[in-house]
């Protein structure tokens, strides 16, 4: 057996060896960036999710508009990441702390175009600096797309998209960088995979803050009753959830930050049990509250069990998920009962769905992960931490837009509809031959 006792001298001198292991370097490289670019394209989808389930949940009179400002968050998102956000989150701190800006990043960003740089600071992975801007990217137009359907159907829309710029702009991916980015969180301990608190919460705080702010739809709580407003196509709805349900293969199977076959796998097994344990878990809250068999609360079960997973898809196992998704299921449906009783209106469950749920997810990883590091107590102190800075922001800015140019359309536009009175046409017409 000495003929195979070769000392690395010696293997470094076979014939081809080298060009061999540079070979298998970039079949790797190739591998990871694949994976990357079809999860950036699954949660790209995820933007069409939004727009169904806002859309379906929604009032008819109000689908153009609620469908103008789907389309254009991710459009704004992606500009606004590109002009800042990304060095704001992804600045390279070199003493963790809370804020740190990457300028050398953006003069690469803008007057550069190599194929040849690839990401070795932060990313796990092995993937091209310009792919993960694109996967970061669609994240940053999440977050803002959460803040749109739960105040829909009252607020003007310059007013949304002032919110916009400054919430992805800036808020967005300075809570990011505590994290993600090698900040404060990060050196503490704080652990969230996917973005439960890092996406979904600091969505969910900035619905909360404007749905405080703009105030409950007309007609919608009357001598103390809540008064169902009808969607306007519950299929689209339907629909809406299972394009997230499919584009959240992507939010968490490339937050791996490689095609490494075996973590994927898991992430995505945990990923699908959150989800379905989760419309499991609202199926049955709704019956035993509401005593009828609630669509609605199934559908928004399943995202509350794909956010709440989304923390540690990777540190949990299959059992914990289960139990995870299901509970979040039934939070979402408690949510809902005390955001109406707070007479908080919330069009499609927004913030039950990401504010309540990734608040859940992410203090799971405490009582779940399996790596013994994971301490509830600091994932208590991240989400606190998380949720004043984005709350206090998002109140602020929403604050400033209402007392300055006004937050709220006119109670005429909202009785009649802002389809009409804001874009000209409607979503739903039929038109006669005659």
């Amino acid at each position: 057996m000495q003929w195979i006792q070769l000392t690395i001298a010696q293997v470094s001198d076979v014939p081809g060896l080298s060009e061999l292991s540079s070979d298998l370097a970039q079949n790797a490289l190739t591998t990871n960036n694949v994976w990357m670019m079809l999860c950036t394209a699954l949660v790209f989808i995820m933007h069409l999710g939004f727009a169904g389930v806002e859309t379906g949940f929604g009032q008819a009179k109000n689908t153009v508009n609620i469908l103008f400002k789907n389309t254009v968050t991710p459009i704004l998102g992606i500009v606004t990441y590109a002009i800042g956000g990304f060095f704001l989150m992804y600045p390279g701190f070199e003493t963790p702390g809370w804020f740190a800006f990457d300028s050398s990043g953006w003069n690469m960003f803008w007057f550069n175009s190599s194929e040849a740089d690839i990401t070795t600071d932060y990313a796990d992975g092995g993937y091209t600096y310009w792919t993960d801007f694109l996967f970061q990217a669609m994240f940053a137009a999440t977050a803002a797309t959460i803040v749109s359907g739960a105040i829909a159907e009252r607020v003007k829309l310059w007013a949304y998209l002032a919110f916009t710029l400054l919430f992805v702009g800036i808020v967005y991916p300075l809570i990011g960088s505590w994290k993600w980015g090698g900040g404060a969180l990060d050196a503490m301990g704080f652990y969230d995979f996917a973005g439960s608190t890092l996406v979904h919460s600091v969505g969910g705080w900035g619905a909360l803050a404007g749905v405080i702010l703009v105030g409950p739809r007309i007609g919608k709580y009357v001598n103390g009753k809540t008064v169902d407003k009808p969607g306007a196509s519950v299929p689209l709805a339907a629909i809406g959830v299972f394009l997230l349900w499919f584009g959240w293969f992507g939010f968490n199977g490339g937050s791996v930050l490689s095609a490494d076959p075996g973590l994927v796998s898991i992430v995505l097994v945990i990923t699908c049990l959150g989800a379905a344990s989760g419309g499991l878990g609202g199926f049955l809250a709704a019956y035993f509250a509401f005593k009828r068999l609630d669509l609605g609360m199934v559908l928004n079960g399943i995202l509350a069990g794909l956010v709440g997973i989304t923390a540690g898809a990777d540190v949990f196992t299959p059992g914990s998920a289960l139990l995870i998704g299901f509970i979040s299921g039934i939070l979402v449906v408690l949510s809902a009962i005390f955001l109406d009783k707070l007479k908080l209106d919330d069009v499609v469950g927004a913030v039950s769905v990401h504010l309540t749920c990734g608040i859940w997810g992410t203090l799971a990883v405490g009582l779940f992960s399996t790596n013994p590091e994971h301490s509830f107590l600091t994932q208590l102190t991240g989400v606190a931490i998380c949720g004043a800075m984005a709350f206090f922001s998002a109140f602020t800015i929403f604050y400033v837009l209402k007392v300055s140019v006004g937050i709220r359309v006119s109670e005429e536009h909202e009785r009649s509809g802002l389809d009409s009175h804001e874009h000209g046409i409607r979503g739903y017409t039929i038109v006669f031959d005659e």
